[in-house]
């Protein structure tokens, strides 16, 4: 399969699917789309991707599909990247074939990856204690009570630990994916894939996974959606609340109670996230100066990104740009 020459020719990418009796195939759809597909726009397949079971190659899917694992037990020996979907049940045992596997692979450095329940395969093998982690919020309670040695982080996005990362509820897993595209190949390519995917490019980790209001009408949703990507196209001006909201023709009350029932996070907040976004993008594939990029990112001084910037990713830009710089 070939690697798209903008890729790192002496870094080999290769991923396994674990798969299983009872496997959630929209968590395995989500993973085999974003890693699996070829891809012309970019040169051809990003990763070298096959799916491997430790339970028979003939299994059951959810909704009553059945389905033939084509990859050999063999391959998820070498890949540099696992990922685990769904797990059948936060009550189902994991078998220690699995678990062995999981162990084995983290201690020769395998990357792992979990999806939602997936977490449970990781923290049953014992490669989670003491570190960070999330999952789906509906499961927090349950899975402290059984791995109190796990720090959850239950509101967020995703977790990246380097050499782990975990996702929440079942979308949260585009971005997880998508963040892991983004970092094996850089910013432009991650959009790429995004744009195929009809969605927002780079959503933080730190993210809210849940909104707890309900959703507003649908001709509400549609001005707010129109009005948030007319901000994203003009993120380096001075946007207040009271300029939005009369771009959303609603009152400044109505506005904000309508954009955080829509988003799940206050207004000011989603503008500084889409700000910081901004600002990883100008410092992974420019060369524009601290101060520059805060006045095109709509901080207004490099000062004020600073604060942002560490307060919502815990490092300064400018430590961020060597480390992701293109």
């Amino acid at each position: 399969m070939p690697i798209p020459e903008s890729a790192n020719a002496n870094v080999k990418r290769s991923v396994a699917i674990l798969t299983y009796d009872g496997l959630c195939t929209f968590e395995y759809g989500i993973v085999a789309e974003v890693f699996g597909l070829f891809r012309p726009e970019v040169g051809g397949y990003l990763y070298d991707v096959t799916s491997v079971s430790l339970e028979g190659t003939s299994l059951r899917a959810a909704g009553g599909l059945s389905f033939t694992v084509m990859g050999r037990l063999s391959e998820i020996e070498i890949v540099d990247t696992i990922v685990v979907p769904g797990w059948r049940g936060k009550d189902e045992p994991v078998p220690e074939a699995i678990c062995d596997v999981i162990r084995a692979a983290h201690k020769r450095g395998a990357r792992l990856v979990s999806v939602c329940s997936g977490v449970y395969v990781l923290a049953a093998s014992g490669v989670l204690e003491g570190r960070r982690a999330t999952t789906h919020w509906r499961y927090a309670e349950d899975f402290r009570a059984k791995f109190p040695d796990v720090q959850l982080l239950p509101n967020e996005l995703y977790v990246d630990e380097g050499d782990i990362i975990t996702s929440a509820g079942s979308s949260a897993g585009i971005d997880a994916c998508l963040h892991i595209v983004r970092r094996d190949y850089g910013p432009k390519i991650a959009n790429t894939v995004a744009r195929r995917l009809v969605m927002h490019a780079h959503r933080q980790g730190d993210q809210t996974q849940f909104i707890e209001q309900p959703m507003p009408k649908t001709n509400t949703g549609h001005r707010l959606s129109e009005l948030m990507e007319m901000i994203r196209l003009t993120i380096g001006k001075s946007h207040t609340i009271a300029g939005m909201a009369v771009l959303a023709g609603m009152s400044e009350r109505t506005f904000q109670r309508r954009f955080q029932a829509f988003t799940g996070v206050a207004v000011m907040q989603w503008l500084i996230q889409e700000r910081v976004a901004r600002s990883c993008l100008l410092l992974e594939t420019t060369d524009s100066s601290l101060d520059q990029i805060a006045d095109v990112s709509g901080f207004g001084a490099a000062e004020a990104m600073r604060y942002h910037f560490r307060k919502a990713l815990a490092v300064s830009p400018a430590e961020y740009r060597k480390r992701f710089r293109l």
